[in-house]
């Protein structure tokens, strides 16, 4: 994992709310913070994050800043954005991105 990927991973497992397990899993040439069974968020190597937001949550979602639509090889994925590094250098912010994520993902079937 690259340097800015280390320390964001090291900055979300801090700012996970109390009793929210997380595992962690190797995706995206890095790592995946799961629950439940499914993909949370994932610090990515240039310093920015995955963010799993569903479908119903990306318009609110992208309205915020340093968020962009999730393009892989050309396709976008829908229910994920990726947040810049600069929108999460707020401790506050990051722990706003997790929020949202969480408060998502706990509306999925657990895997």
């Amino acid at each position: 994992m690259s340097m800015a990927t280390d320390e964001l991973a090291e900055r979300i497992r801090e700012h996970l709310p109390p009793r929210i397990h997380c595992l962690e899993k190797k995706m995206f040439g890095g790592i995946a913070f799961m629950h439940q069974g499914n993909m949370l968020v994932a610090p990515l190597k240039d310093g920015s994050m995955l963010a799993r937001v569903g479908k119903d949550g990306m318009g609110d979602a992208l309205a915020l800043p340093g968020a962009s639509i999730m393009d892989m090889g050309g396709r976008s994925m829908g229910g994920f954005v990726v947040v810049s590094g600069d929108a999460l250098e707020d401790d506050d912010d990051l722990r706003a991105w997790l929020d949202r994520c969480l408060n998502f993902v706990r509306t999925l079937p657990q895997k």
